[in-house]
């Protein structure tokens, strides 16, 4: 238990959910009339729902208070285009931007400027970096997370959920200035400036529409490396592709339908070929309860499509590609890759820890390996400072990096 004290209540108190086009009006207008930056956090329904939308928009700026946006309620087409333009020209306060941006681009939410509390709290190399962790520091309270978890899509959202949902933004501008402070007496406010300009260009990037099912991932069930046949990873891709059409139809998660390990459980009951008992498969726990249940004849045709499938075509057990190996086989089949990586990372590692700046924030891991992998002919510091460009580096980072890994290289 924290020893600071709990902040239960905003300091306007709940305001009410903005659900109509004449309320957004008001609270459009409201947000013109304020002043600084604008706090924004989003409230989604993860583990509920396929579609990773917000269900609940919360912002709060100086001289306007705190307002709770319903994007449902408000429409799917152009509901939300006041809102985007009253929030021209402003800074947006996220904490964890990445996780906010992509569903806010969806409801046509991009920041013009913004500053990212927590990416601010990884660059000052706070041993703790949630939201909070970082009200508790920066402010001395603490934030309640009951519902951080909860189905936001729920409706009416119960009145302790608004809570916590306002208090969500009710101390972001706090804490953004007193880590504005930090960081200006650190010298990394260039950093920072720089990592925020870079977030702005990816949400601008973002799509607008819900993203469909992505049929490559079905490899990413759990414990797929249970299953030893390619019959079984036959059976397991198209009992996942079912699923994952069904829930997304649905918009339900689809863990929430089928869950994994009944995938793993009907693929292991193959051999060579699918050549499965059919109620065998769907008696296994998981097929014949809860909301699997209603959807029999969808779990029985996909196993029929299984079978249908040539085993000559069946999945191999791994997928082969062109992308770069992890680094714990290459001391086996890459030597020279191998040793080149045992001299950059930990070297990388080193310098991180001079600057109190986590290593992945200094350096992407995949630039990292790309670099030991297939490293620039050029390793002067210009050249590897140009590799790093090319890969989006940013000039900060690119400082360090440059001389550093070109000393390094040159001495292997």
């Amino acid at each position: 238990m924290s020893d600071f004290p709990v902040l239960a209540e905003p300091r306007e108190g709940v305001p009410p959910v903005v659900a109509s086009p004449e309320a957004l009006r008001h609270t459009c207008q409201a947000l013109q009339n304020g002043h600084g930056p604008v706090a924004i956090d989003t409230e989604r329904a993860h583990g509920f729902r396929y579609n990773p939308r917000a269900y609940l928009i919360q912002l709060r700026r100086e001289g306007s208070g705190t307002h709770l946006v319903d994007p449902v309620s408000l429409g799917e087409t152009n509901g939300l285009k006041p809102l985007a333009d009253a929030l021209t020209g402003t800074q947006w306060i996220l904490h964890a931007a990445t996780q906010d941006m992509p569903c806010l681009a969806m409801d046509g939410l991009r920041p013009d400027d913004l500053f990212d509390t927590e990416l601010a709290g990884r660059l000052l190399g706070l041993p703790r970096v949630g939201l909070g962790s970082m009200v508790e520091h920066y402010c001395g309270v603490t934030l309640l997370k009951e519902h951080s978890a909860s189905d936001w899509s729920r409706r009416p959202l119960p009145h302790d959920w608004l809570v916590y949902a306002a208090l969500d933004v009710e101390l972001l501008n706090d804490v953004r200035e007193k880590v504005i402070a930090d960081l200006q007496e650190a010298g990394k406010d260039e950093w920072a400036r720089q990592e925020f300009a870079h977030l702005v260009m990816m949400a601008a990037e973002l799509p607008s529409e819900e993203p469909g099912v992505d049929a490559s991932r079905w490899r990413r069930i759990s414990h797929i490396g249970n299953v030893h046949s390619r019959a079984g990873l036959q059976l397991a891709h198209d009992l996942w592709l079912a699923r994952e059409n069904l829930a997304h139809d649905l918009d339900i998660a689809p863990g929430r339908l089928l869950r994994d390990d009944a995938l793993v459980a009907a693929a292991k009951h193959c051999d060579r070929t699918v050549n499965v008992d059919v109620e065998k498969i769907l008696s296994i726990k998981g097929f014949h309860r809860g909301q699997a249940k209603k959807y029999h004849q969808t779990w029985v045709d996909a196993i029929d499509h299984a079978r249908g499938v040539p085993p000559k075509k069946y999945p191999p057990f791994r997928e082969y590609s062109s992308a770069i190996p992890h680094p714990r086989s290459w001391e086996r089949h890459h030597p020279e890759e191998a040793a080149r990586w045992a001299a950059v990372r930990p070297a990388v590692n080193e310098v991180a820890a001079d600057h109190d700046v986590p290593p992945e924030n200094l350096c992407t891991p995949a630039w990292l390996r790309q670099f030991a992998w297939q490293p620039p002919h050029d390793l002067s510091i210009a050249g590897v400072d140009a590799f790093f460009a090319d890969l989006g580096a940013r000039p900060w980072q690119r400082g360090i990096l440059a001389s550093l890994l070109s000393e390094v290289m040159a001495e292997l």
